[in-house]
């Protein structure tokens, strides 16, 4: 297949969404499919207001058009509800192309957390951006089930991977600055709707680390000078710090998943959550982390667990199952069509 994935968020972000599109894209590649990423990169953009690392193009459905022009997919695939993702939208419904589209993101939530605007106000816009897609995917059954409350149609459980090869026990790294005792770990966008403050006020033993960048980092580092903060890794670098850590520390009450701890369970580290969606469907076995109202008891009982549990549980979670569903749910079209489509188009604008 040809495949053309739509997508507002890629590098240098590095999130969930960019880390799941990549493994995508690579493993529908090695399986011999032809991908084509159209991201902001290219495009004239502007920050995204309150979070400036994110640039939002300024796209148009003309701009959408000259790719597909250029690369005639048979199956489009629209990832995020951003610029690129809208203009995406405009163009397929204008002609009439079928196309699938995948819910990542709570920003009903995030929207909520940053401006107090009640979440329930924007899920009919969240409604409205997939109301035509032939396959709504989202990453956990608790996610699916929320969004067919929500009145969302054609929703598919597509869920995640993890890359066990890069992602693996190692020996245990120094982390400069840790005292004695537990190093507990949290990785991700430092931003309040990560709710990062729930770690960082924990009374805890040991070392609490951060890894991660994010608009609140300049403001936590002063409030927290206890704390490690260490910012943005990537790599081996970054699997060095889940290799250091006794036990993964994940505050967020509003991601859908959470790919974060599939990577520290794939380093042999146990989890600590809320027992909220995305942690309740990632650790689905008490022995490879702990879930509970009460982020401490969480952690006291994840520093009790075994590491080899948590590797071989994240074993069985391969991105070459997950790019399979993927391209199962991926609607799939003659390309003929939109050629023909935007030729006669071209036609009738010469004769008007």
């Amino acid at each position: 297949m040809r495949i053309l994935i739509v997508t507002d968020a890629w590098y240098p972000q590095i999130n969930g969404v960019v880390r799941t599109l990549t493994a995508m894209r690579d493993e529908l590649t090695r399986a011999g499919d032809e991908v084509h990423m159209l991201t902001p990169e290219g495009f004239r953009s502007m920050p995204c207001p309150t979070y400036p690392e994110i640039p939002l193009s300024l796209v148009t459905a003309r701009n959408v058009e000259k790719v597909v022009r250029q690369f005639l997919p048979c199956a489009i695939h629209i990832a995020t509800e951003g610029p690129l993702g809208l203009a995406a939208r405009r163009f397929c419904r204008k002609l009439d192309i079928p196309y699938t589209t995948a819910f990542h993101t709570r920003f009903p939530e995030y929207i909520e957390a940053r401006f107090r605007i009640p979440a329930n106000w924007v899920y009919p816009a969240m409604r409205w951006f997939h109301g035509h897609s032939s396959s709504v995917m989202a990453p956990t059954p608790t996610v699916v089930e929320s969004l067919k409350d929500r009145k969302f149609r054609n929703v598919k459980l597509w869920g995640r991977g993890v890359d066990i090869d890069l992602f693996k026990p190692g020996p245990k790294a120094e982390i400069p600055g840790a005292k004695d005792g537990p190093v507990l770990l949290s990785v991700g966008r430092i931003a309040v709707e990560k709710n990062i403050g729930a770690f960082l006020e924990l009374e805890a033993e040991g070392t609490k680390v951060v890894v991660g960048d994010g608009p609140q980092i300049g403001e936590l580092r002063k409030k927290y000078p206890d704390v490690v903060f260490v910012g943005a890794k990537h790599g081996e670098e970054l699997v060095s710090y889940y290799n250091a850590a006794d036990v993964f520390v994940f505050p967020s009450l509003t991601d859908t998943f959470g790919l974060v701890m599939l990577e520290a369970m794939a380093c042999g580290v146990p989890v600590a959550a809320y027992p909220v969606m995305g942690p309740k469907d990632v650790v689905t076995d008490e022995k490879v982390g702990s879930l509970h109202d009460e982020l401490g008891v969480a952690v006291n009982r994840a520093l009790g667990l075994k590491r080899a549990d948590c590797r071989a549980f994240a074993v069985e979670r391969s991105w070459e199952n997950c790019a399979k569903t993927f391209r199962s749910y991926l609607h799939e079209f003659d390309p003929a069509m939109i050629h023909g489509t935007l030729v006669d188009r071209d036609m009738n604008r010469e004769t008007i």
